[in-house]
């Protein structure tokens, strides 16, 4: 995982309530677990005119250009601003893998779905949830750029606001430090072997 600490984006407005894994990505696109290749696929049924399929050339598809994603204005943004319950539906971890492929580090929101936040913090993508009014200046102001503090747990707007969000102590150190729950434990090896050699009983 990419280390996450303090990075600036531009943010693209995608203005739906009630997004799930699905629209995210489709499910046809889940037979690979590589954890890369799904960002031409994410929000494959609205980035195109077509129905979409394993192995198909995206760049010879014909694209809807009323979709944000596809926008010139929002090439290369970083952060996803969307309407409450993100990433609701079942759970797959291809969500936040898609995310990330096509570039984005962060989503923000009012109301995330719990499933999803957990498997994007557990993959290295920043669910963010703030309050009304400041999702809402968000959504009047779209294409701005905003900086994201993990380490402050905060972000900073334009006119020098910070915006505090809650997080989870273990998985924003884990953000910090690039690495999954896998990693930590891989971190502290010796110290697990050293607790198993000296514990007074053994299986």
């Amino acid at each position: 995982m990419q280390k996450f600490q303090t990075f600036t984006g531009v943010v693209c407005p995608l203005d739906r309530s009630n997004v799930d894994t699905d629209a995210i990505i489709p499910k046809q696109f889940l037979k690979s677990i590589k954890r890369t290749g799904f960002g031409p696929n994410l929000f494959d049924e609205w980035r195109y005119l077509d129905h979409g399929e394993p192995g198909m050339d995206n760049n010879q598809r014909p694209v809807n250009p009323d979709f944000v994603l596809n926008d010139p204005r929002y090439a290369g943004a970083r952060i996803l601003l969307t309407r409450e319950n993100f990433g609701c539906g079942s759970s797959r971890e291809h969500a936040p893998w898609a995310l990330l492929d096509y570039g984005l580090r962060a989503v923000i929101s009012t109301e995330i779905a719990d499933i999803f936040r957990s498997n994007s913090l557990k993959n290295g993508f920043l669910p963010i949830v703030v309050d009304e009014q400041s999702h809402a200046w968000l959504m009047d102001n779209p294409g701005c750029e905003l900086t994201i503090d993990v380490d402050a747990s905060a972000v900073l707007f334009p006119d020098g606001t910070r915006v505090s969000y809650p997080i989870d102590e273990f998985a924003r150190y884990c953000l910090l430090e690039g690495i999954d729950q896998l990693g930590f434990l891989q971190k502290h090896e010796a110290d697990i072997r050293r607790f198993e050699e000296q514990r007074p009983w053994k299986p």
